[in-house]
């Protein structure tokens, strides 16, 4: 006597094993690349001119006179439009007078579209002093331009990821 009821015939089902679901899955690796980032950082030097006096150079450099020279070289090289220019200054170093004259080193944040616009201008120029033969002249010297802060105060950044 055969049953072919369906209440009667079990049938058993297994389990799937989700361990071989995870063994034979390839691993995947995702990859981030920011390929438009809005700012360009650069770090810029103030260079004396020879003949300045050691008192001049051994003072530290403030924001305000910073300003003041960074929108000199953009208003002398772009005219008004180039004053129009956002720019942030980051940081300045050395902040306390020096016993010494010493490299006066700014970092500054623009936007990415005008960095091209603001390297040319502070690159090539030159200020005037105005107290007469002790001041002397000064000009910007661009150290190092990127689109990544970390990488433009800490280096390449090759040794993050080495073992």
């Amino acid at each position: 006597m055969s049953s072919s009821n369906p209440e009667t015939t079990s049938a058993k089902r297994k389990a799937p094993d989700d361990r071989a679901a995870f063994k034979s899955a390839p691993s995947q690796a995702i990859h981030f690349t920011a390929r438009n980032p809005p700012w360009t950082y650069l770090k810029l030097q103030l260079i004396h001119q020879p003949g300045t006096s050691t008192a001049v150079q051994s003072q530290p450099l403030d924001p305000l006179t910073a300003r003041t020279y960074i929108n000199s070289a953009l208003s002398q090289f772009l005219g008004l439009s180039g004053t129009a220019i956002s720019i942030d200054i980051l940081k300045i170093l050395p902040e306390a007078p020096q016993p010494k004259p010493t490299d006066k080193f700014i970092w500054v944040r623009v936007p990415r579209q005008d960095a091209p616009a603001v390297v040319a201008a502070v690159s090539s120029w030159i200020g005037g002093g105005t107290a007469g033969g002790s001041v002397g002249s000064v000009a910007w010297r661009v150290c190092a331009k990127g689109n990544y802060l970390g990488a433009l105060t800490q280096g390449s950044g090759e040794d993050l990821f080495a073992p």
